[in-house]
């Protein structure tokens, strides 16, 4: 296994607030990595000190083998980084906004123009090669932002919340350019988009409070949870009193109801024979183990509490 990113006991302190706290982490080389975590985990932090922006307290991180506090001009020149914000420039062409990060990264104009052409074909933007970023769509900005990312051909790509406030076409497009990446670079990605981590990344690490919480692939981590025993009950009356008989059940663990319908999390796999006893003759329309989202998992170790 090559590693592409390794991070060891890296720290980012604000006088006694661990923004990042002693996080250790290995990146496969050729994979899509998945980091998430609710807002304040430390996620953007921790890319801000992966790509240089931002220096560690303490620890140190390697990218493709260089240290970020000792070779930060080595590691600028191996990554792409698309930031959550679109920082294109307004007063050049798309096209313009290409050449200028090909330039600066060194490259020549018989090695750039080719590329920059590949670019603006696979991001569906060629047409446009020639007007200004302001008169595109908010999709159509994004991929801008990524092709001008991979202009350099990095061999490792950042991507902090690519997709937030895209509509659902752009956000498809944008995945279809990502699993193009798959295997040609390592894409670190961070992302609150549960299926957005859960169809593109093939590990996936959910951090809060700095620390990583749980770490594998979607399934691995659904599996994890698979435990809790969540069944969806649909009763064909309208459900009216059966609320509290679930809630006095010992080994009802909480009841959610909708209209007909309950999603009830029992102690065990043994306590739906007793539930469906408690049920007698009711009329039950379905009743189904509810498999677990990443969502769930999500929740489950964040917690509910909405986040400033």
């Amino acid at each position: 296994m090559t590693i592409a990113v390794e991070l060891n006991e890296i720290t980012k302190s604000y006088g006694a607030f661990k923004a990042v706290d002693r996080f250790s982490l290995q990146v496969e080389r050729g994979t899509v990595f998945g980091l998430l975590g609710p807002n304040g985990a430390g996620k953007t932090t921790l890319i801000k000190m992966l790509t240089t922006l931002m220096r560690p307290s303490s620890g140190d991180a390697l990218v493709e083998g260089f240290s970020v506090l000792s070779a930060g001009k080595s590691v600028r020149r191996v990554i792409g980084v698309v930031p959550q914000e679109n920082n294109l420039d307004r007063y050049l062409t798309a096209r313009e906004n290409l050449t200028l990060h090909a330039r600066l990264h060194g490259m020549r104009p018989d090695a750039y123009n080719p590329r920059i052409d590949e670019l603006l074909e696979m991001t569906g933007l060629a047409a446009r090669q020639h007007d200004f970023p302001d008169t595109f769509s908010g999709g159509m900005q994004r991929r801008l932002v990524v092709a001008r990312a991979l202009v350099h051909e990095p061999r490792v790509l950042f991507l902090d919340e690519p997709t937030t406030g895209l509509d659902p076409q752009s956000r498809r497009a944008l995945w279809e350019h990502i699993r193009g990446l798959r295997h040609a670079m390592t894409v670190f990605l961070t992302t609150h988009y549960m299926d957005e981590a859960d169809a593109l990344c093939d590990r996936i690490m959910i951090m809060d409070h700095g620390a990583s919480l749980a770490d594998g692939t979607a399934a691995q981590l659904k599996d994890a949870f698979s435990r809790a025993h969540v069944y969806e009950l649909e009763l064909r009356g309208d459900g009216q009193g059966y609320q509290e008989l679930f809630a006095g059940l010992p080994f009802v663990r909480s009841v959610e109801r909708s209209g007909s319908s309950f999603r009830l999390t029992l102690a065990d796999e043994d306590s739906l024979k007793p539930l469906m006893d408690c049920l007698g003759g009711a009329e039950i329309r379905k009743i189904c183990l509810k498999e677990p989202s990443l969502e769930d998992v999500f929740i489950a170790l964040t917690g509910e509490k909405v986040r400033e």
